[in-house]
């Protein structure tokens, strides 16, 4: 008699051991972040330094900006048009926030807004103005057109650049779920803002929102579990096979989209990325001995 072959066990969702340490006391993080953030007020030829949002349409660049002022605040804030649906980009301009505390402190870091990326070329943010973005050549509140960047005829655009109007870190936000699905327009588009951006020496972040939105039931049920999780790892290495960073350069999020209160687990994922960017900013001026 033949012994009947037994079906291959499924890989748990769980790694038994953390993949990456987080520390989920979100005024420790507070307090090594604003130690980085010293760093950066203490560069004199540096007002703040600019974190480029950038994605594609509906990803959560406008949330994750209002997510941050959140933090910040102690509060949920509403700042930032965010789209909740699958239509077009709620951002149409170039907008920049300040981070504004709850004791009135201006932190010195702006997130810069754009326009989302969409696949058709005649839809969402152009390219070459993400480039243009990318070197400080747009003015605040200028208007994006997707079939015609902006040109150095217009008066929306700025000849010299100084220090204080380029961008100094590259975030690329993405949705979890969409990760497996993009056409390989929207990964060649990705893949064309990396590419500018490092080469102009400029860090690259990566933001993987909405992971507790069905991507894995461990870290819907418990934010806390997110660096035990196969799935969210396996989503980071996707991207990062697909796209270019490495894993230390991309972070999972979960933005404040439904919530009417502050969440300790949301805001310590939040601030791990701050922390990331602000060191990886900090270096960045280092290499350019600013």
């Amino acid at each position: 008699m033949f012994r009947k072959k037994s079906k291959p066990e499924s890989e748990p969702e769980d790694f038994e051991q953390l993949w990456r340490n987080t520390d989920w006391n979100p005024s420790n993080l507070k307090s090594e972040l604003s130690e980085l953030l010293t760093f950066m007020e203490n560069r004199k030829d540096i007002r703040q330094f600019r974190i480029l949002l950038h994605g594609p349409v509906g990803a959560g660049k406008s949330c994750f900006a209002n997510s941050v002022r959140s933090v910040y605040k102690g509060r949920i804030v509403f700042g930032a048009a965010e789209e909740t649906s699958a239509g077009k980009s709620c951002t149409k301009r170039n907008k920049t926030y300040k981070i504004i505390d709850k004791d009135s402190v201006t932190l010195p870091f702006v997130l810069i807004d754009v326009m989302g990326l969409e696949n058709q070329d005649e839809d969402g943010i152009h390219p070459d103005d993400i480039n243009n973005v990318l070197h400080g050549r747009v003015k605040e509140g200028y208007k994006f057109n997707p079939v015609s960047p902006l040109t150095d005829a217009d008066p929306n655009y700025i000849h010299e650049p100084s220090l204080n109007d380029k961008v100094h870190c590259l975030v690329t936000v993405v949705d979890a779920k969409s990760i497996s699905l993009m056409e390989d327009k929207m990964i060649q588009k990705m893949k064309a803002v990396r590419k500018s951006a490092l080469g102009l020496g400029i860090p690259h972040v990566v933001l993987i929102t909405k992971i507790d939105d069905g991507v894995c039931p461990l870290v819907t049920q418990d934010l806390a579990e997110v660096y035990k999780s196969r799935k969210i790892k396996e989503k980071m290495q996707e991207f990062s096979h697909t796209i270019g960073p490495p894993l230390k350069c991309i972070f999972p999020v979960s933005n404040y989209h439904e919530e009417t209160e502050i969440d300790d687990k949301k805001d310590v994922l939040i601030l791990s990325a701050l922390k990331a960017i602000a060191g990886f900013v900090n270096d960045y001026f280092e290499d350019i001995n600013i």
